[in-house]
């Protein structure tokens, strides 16, 4: 299939790592391979366009962007509504990725996040973990949701605590929904070789083989490790068990890490997209869940982080947060976090004796609008007491906010309609079309944030209307762009209705 963009059209969709490089317009030179996910993060076969047009293959697409065309794979569905951007859509939700039920618990949205990962990474103890909880409550934080990451039991497959880290397990998780914490841990679908779960599971054959029927044994960032197969319901029962022995003691629910595609066997029958959505379909069942990668999950009642960025702030960092969340908006992944505040990726604070403190404190103004806030390093320890404060402004803004912040998830959960939107989505005026730096929160709520180091202006652009800072400043705009000094704040500014 071929066919021309129309002018002034924008396209959004794709894979999620490639929103920093998004819309494509007619000027875009790109080509997209959307039939397997070889990305770290979430893809779905989709594309929308602000002309009110999507473009959809459920078995996967290549698409060539040139010279004002587009050619996609035979097979490629192209489809119309009336309208823009929110019209596309709403049709291709329709048509494409029809809503679940969203049983998400409401705890992963009425406060900040707390992950374990930064600051313990795989050295994960009862004594650190209730260490950092209480420090989140001794530094002025609200308790949350708690993850403990990776780290915390024997091996991988054998779901238990590990008791020489964690001598009473009980316990600590007593003590952690005392002081206020819903707990939530780690799990993958490997399993380390050369243990009891991996002979029991290889002979009752619950693990991923290779062509050759062979157990498939998978190199990713750990090391090497056999893959439970869980487009099977017997390997699903098998890790159901033991989760569910996790919760009798008082687990509230899991982060589940991994399942990415290029983890598993290119030569398989079963391909690596399928193993990854059965790994999701899994997890949907829990309502405290978090994942980062995903493949034709639109439209799950699933949590979904941005993949480990950078603590930088470049197109790997914070740069990226913004492009990248539009992105997972737009093709069904509504309840997004836009990763661990300050960057997920714990080799950037190896050694590092002093951090970017500017960084931590705009990446926290970002964060606190989006459905999900998380923090892992702790910014008490790493910031001043002058950019901690900031910091802490962030999350009581995001208090003060909170009645849009859920009014956008409830419409959200009902319709589908994402909470983070692009301008794009509710406004239909042209410039509109390519604004990537700001976003609004529901139908009402404009967030334009510091995004380069050292500044405290920023424009903003105004769609038609009148709008209101947080300051009480007013712009009764014709659509037009602002520049704003904004300080070491956060723009927000409200739309008044009429």
């Amino acid at each position: 299939m071929e066919f021309d963009i129309l002018p002034g059209e924008a396209f959004y969709g794709g894979a999620v790592i490639d929103g920093i490089n998004q819309p494509y317009t007619q000027a875009s030179e790109r080509e997209l391979d959307l039939t397997r996910n070889q990305t770290p993060n979430q893809m779905m076969p989709l594309l929308l366009s602000t002309a009110g047009r999507w473009v959809w293959n459920p078995d996967g697409m290549r698409i060539l962007f040139r010279k004002g065309r587009i050619q996609c794979t035979d097979g490629t569905i192209l489809g119309q509504s009336t309208g823009g951007l929110r019209q596309a859509y709403l049709g291709a939700m329709e048509h494409c990725f029809p809503l679940h039920e969203i049983r998400l618990d409401e705890r992963l949205f009425s406060s900040p996040v707390y992950n374990t990962w930064i600051e313990l990474t795989f050295h994960q103890t009862q004594e650190g973990v209730l260490q950092y909880a209480r420090a989140v409550l001794e530094n002025g934080l609200p308790p949350g949701v708690l993850m403990i990451d990776d780290g915390w039991s024997d091996s991988y497959g054998r779901w238990h605590f590990s008791r020489e880290k964690f001598y009473d397990p009980e316990g600590m998780l007593s003590e952690l929904h005392r002081l206020g914490f819903t707990v939530m841990l780690w799990i993958c679908p490997f399993i380390t070789p050369d243990t009891q779960e991996y002979r029991e599971l290889e002979q009752t054959g619950l693990l991923v083989t290779d062509r050759d029927g062979k157990s498939y044994i998978s190199h990713w960032w750990n090391g090497w490790s056999a893959v439970l197969d869980m487009t099977q319901p017997a390997a699903c029962s098998w890790l159901k068990r033991q989760l569910d022995g996790l919760q009798a003691m008082g687990v509230d629910g899991f982060k589940f890490d991994a399942g990415d595609s290029v983890y598993y066997p290119a030569d398989s029958v079963v391909t690596g997209d399928t193993h990854s959505k059965a790994w999701a379909a899994f997890g949907e069942r829990y309502p405290l869940n978090e994942f980062r990668v995903t493949n034709g999950a639109g439209g799950w009642s699933l949590m979904q982080r941005l993949s480990d960025k950078e603590h930088s702030w470049g197109d790997t960092g914070l740069a990226a947060l913004i492009p990248n969340a539009i992105i997972q908006s737009l093709t069904g992944h509504p309840f997004l976090c836009p990763d661990m505040i300050g960057g997920g990726e714990y080799h950037n604070f190896y050694g590092q004796k002093v951090l970017d403190h500017e960084l931590m404190v705009r990446w926290a103004q970002i964060a606190c609008l989006m459905p999900v806030m998380q923090f892992s390093v702790a910014p008490w320890r790493i910031l001043s007491a002058q950019d901690y404060a900031k910091v802490k402004q962030a999350v009581a803004l995001r208090s003060r906010y909170m009645p849009l912040l859920r009014q956008a998830l409830a419409q959200c959960r009902n319709t589908g309609e994402p909470v983070l939107r692009p301008m794009a989505y509710n406004f239909t005026e042209p410039a509109c079309a390519r604004v990537t730096d700001q976003f609004m929160v529901g139908d009402k709520l404009l967030v334009a944030p510091i995004l380069e180091k050292g500044a405290t202006r920023r424009t903003v652009y105004f769609p038609k209307g009148s709008w209101c800072s947080e300051c009480g400043e007013r712009y009764d705009s014709t659509g037009e762009v602002y520049e704003i000094e904004v300080g070491d704040r956060i723009g927000i500014f409200e739309k008044e209705s009429g």
